[in-house]
């Protein structure tokens, strides 16, 4: 199960480099003291000259590609399956990162970190899936994290090596080298497991159960199997799967013909059980949306998305550089070094929560967090409003911590903890979906609003980061040490 996982989470380790690689050399990358001239190389230019606007949409165009991957993603990862899904979207970080690096035009550039930007969508869909299917319920928090801390990871190698590369014709190097843990996982994710609720889904429930039973080792596996199918066809099917495994592992206590006979009578009603469900569908958003119940859980993931981006991390993480030229009077060296102290910092605060998300649980995590965002922003403004540097980094390091803490990993943890797998591609889409179109919106629209009211700024997300708090406190329920079947049934009172 850790192998899976952590092999899975090579794909948010390259999100989270195609997010930070803009940051420390992105003023190398569009303004340079030669442009468009061939000085340092006879092939490439020297830098790709783009105004404030153009560079904000460059950045943020990889939101776009994920946007994009967002809207057929479900339906892709249900067709392949999880395992080859991930696979197969290793080939836009692939393409897309080398267009990035032997761009010589603006259009080269936006189109490669678009295609980076697909694989980006895509992963964040199909990895949390993987992973939430794939788990143990008593480690599924931990295991979740993962997801989060390989991205920020990727964030803080992207800032730490983006340093040294951040001079002509180096930078090109650094868009790379997404590029290499791509082509590591089309490789060894073909070694994992398929998610054994995937095979579920299909019927396939002799290939489901010996995949989960690689995954959880030697131990019994038979009640959590017979949760899975229960919850996915009912107890009907799921009663007919265990009965007719029972049975099997009897044969060889029995004589043969009569062992025949048993075999035989298994198969047809393993093939009835398989047939009953084969056409059963996966939901549609409209389904979705129509059923009180997964319409309410529904609600609650795509609000806690919203959260994600709106609070304001990913303006922290596209523009710190600029955040910081602020408290240093135009500094570039001491900005680009603290833009990296943040990632430290939003490093170790995610191996914090790593370790404690499932001791004290996901809700009350995340409401320290948005507690905590608010707060700091707040804090973030008076150290603008003073002219107090000191105030102002340590409010930014401070805000990144609490973010880290719940708002980063949680609302991709709760995707996959909340949504039953009939739902799980339909509720994962439109999440991703809302998610990226929401970075494509901060991404955009940031630099216009603090290059206007630059520090206030920070204002705006202290609002949205209390009203996140009473969202959560009201709406959001624990989701610690319970089964997806279980969490799903205590919205139930809302059917009536």
């Amino acid at each position: 199960m850790v192998y899976c996982v952590l092999i899975a989470c090579l794909e948010p380790f390259a999100n989270g480099w195609v997010s930070g690689s803009s940051n420390v050399p992105g003023t190398v990358t569009h303004v340079c003291e030669h442009g468009m001239a061939h000085v340092a190389s006879k092939g490439l230019p020297d830098c790709l000259p783009m105004t404030t606007a153009l560079w904000g949409f460059a950045v943020s165009s990889f939101c776009v590609g994920g946007l994009i991957s967002a809207l057929f993603g479900g339906n892709l990862q249900e067709k392949l399956g999880r395992r080859l899904t991930i696979i197969v979207n290793n080939f836009g970080f692939i393409i897309g990162s080398l267009l990035c690096c032997v761009a010589v035009h603006q259009a080269m550039f936006i189109i490669g970190r678009i295609l980076c930007g697909i694989s980006c969508g895509l992963g964040s869909l199909v990895v949390p899936t993987y992973i939430g299917e794939v788990s143990t319920i008593k480690g599924r928090g931990t295991m979740g994290t993962c997801n989060q801390f390989l991205i920020v990871i990727g964030l803080l190698l992207a800032s730490a090596i983006g340093l040294p590369l951040a001079k002509v014709p180096l930078w090109r190097i650094n868009y790379a080298i997404t590029a290499f843990p791509a082509i590591a996982q089309v490789f060894l994710m073909a070694t994992c497991a398929e998610s054994p609720r995937w095979l579920v889904s299909k019927s396939r429930f002799e290939e489901a159960r010996a995949t989960l039973q690689k995954l959880r080792g030697n131990c019994n596996i038979e009640q959590e199997f017979y949760d899975m199918v229960e919850g996915i066809h009912g107890a009907e099917v799921a009663g007919t799967v265990s009965n007719g495994h029972s049975r099997r592992e009897g044969m060889d206590m029995i004589d043969s013909k009569e062992g025949a006979e048993i075999n035989d009578t298994t198969d047809v009603e393993l093939k009835a059980a398989g047939e009953d469900v084969a056409d059963k569908e996966n939901m549609s958003m409209l389904q979705v949306m129509k059923d009180p119940v997964m319409r309410r859980i529904g609600f609650t993931v795509f609000v806690h998305h919203i959260i994600q981006q709106l609070s304001g991390m990913n303006a922290v993480m596209y523009y710190s550089t600029n955040i910081f030229l602020l408290a240093f009077n135009n500094s570039q060296s001491m900005a680009q070094l603290m833009a990296i102290i943040t990632t430290i910092v939003n490093f170790v605060a995610t191996i914090v929560t790593v370790i404690v998300i499932d001791r004290f649980g996901r809700r009350p995590l995340l409401l320290i967090a948005e507690a905590g965002t608010c707060i700091f922003s707040v804090l973030l403004v008076i150290g603008y409003k003073v002219n107090s540097p000191g105030l102002l980094i340590a409010s930014v390091f401070l805000y990144v911590a609490s973010f880290a803490l719940g708002i980063g990993p949680i609302p991709w943890m709760i995707t996959s903890e909340m949504t039953p797998t009939h739902a799980a591609s339909a509720v994962g889409a439109a999440s991703t979906c809302i998610n990226w179109c929401m970075n494509f919106v901060i991404g955009q629209i940031f630099p216009v609003i603090f290059a206007a009211i630059e520090g206030w700024s920070f204002l705006i997300f202290a609002v949205i980061c209390l009203l996140s708090f009473l969202f959560t406190f009201f709406f959001l329920p624990e989701t610690k040490g319970r089964s997806i079947e279980s969490i799903a049934r205590g919205y139930e009172k809302y059917r009536k």
